[in-house]
């Protein structure tokens, strides 16, 4: 396999195999930015302890593509997480730039990409913040199934391969690289309401009805948009709620 060519502002780890590629760019990242300088791209063709959101279990086994990035944004832990939609939007981009045409790609609040309405990438956003209120660092992670899917999900996931398309894990890394290094020049630039709205034209179920499971319940209801932190808006028969975390789903018809 290839080496990826990346713009000159990543510095590539190259694994063949790992734990977490966020755990190694976690322990890398706590050696200060001298060690790890911002933009430092931990890439694995494996990992033996791959993880998602709320500690789940990420099935990763050769094939995909798993890879995490040490930022050092001079930004608060709250403007942080926007980085996981600027991720997303990369993402997004990047399988327009690999895909093979008619096929249709959608953001999912808060952090996964689907392929024709099934799973085929997820983010996951981490961040270690001292006592300046600032993070140190954030790492963020990505899983994207380009040989494989695993069959076992809540949310009926897809792969590359199952829906036909030829492109190799080199092939989307080295599209998220260019693609995220344009939207984050963006968000520097001009804040969080483009990444928003950009967003939003991408995503799936706005104003329809949705399912978001939180920890202690289920609420139904409509979708009708992100606030100005990234927030979904739900609409439900007892007023508007604002969700910060949960996992949307989509009745079925």
């Amino acid at each position: 396999m290839r080496e990826p060519k990346l713009p000159s502002v990543y510095h590539l780890v190259s694994l063949d195999c790992v734990d977490s590629t966020n755990e190694e760019a976690k322990r890398l990242a706590a050696l200060g930015e001298d060690e790890t300088p911002d933009g430092t791209l931990v890439w694995a063709k494996e990992q033996t302890a791959g993880r998602g959101r709320r500690g789940r279990k990420w099935s990763s086994p050769p094939g995909n593509l798993y890879c995490s990035l040490v930022l050092r944004p001079e930004v608060s832990a709250g403007k942080a997480s926007e980085l996981s939609f600027i991720a997303a939007l990369a993402l997004f981009d990047a399988l327009g730039t690999v895909g093979e045409p008619g096929h249709q790609v959608f953001c999912k609040w808060p952090n996964d990409i689907l392929l024709n309405e099934r799973k085929v990438a997820g983010i996951l956003l981490e961040a270690e913040t001292s006592g300046s209120g600032n993070p140190d660092w954030v790492v963020l992670g990505l899983g994207v199934n380009v040989a494989v899917f695993p069959a076992d999900t809540e949310f009926e996931a897809t792969s590359f391969r199952a829906e036909n398309w030829g492109a190799t894990e080199v092939d989307c890394l080295e599209a998220f690289a260019r693609h995220f290094l344009s939207w984050t020049n963006k968000w520097l630039e001009e804040g969080f309401e483009p990444v928003r709205k950009n967003w939003l034209w991408r995503s799936i179920g706005q104003g329809k009805e949705i399912e978001v499971h939180l920890e202690n319940e289920t609420l139904t209801g409509i979708f009708t948009d992100l606030d100005e932190t990234g927030a979904l808006l739900l609409k439900t028969d007892e007023g508007e709620r604002k969700i910060t975390a949960g996992d949307v789903f989509f009745p079925k018809a």
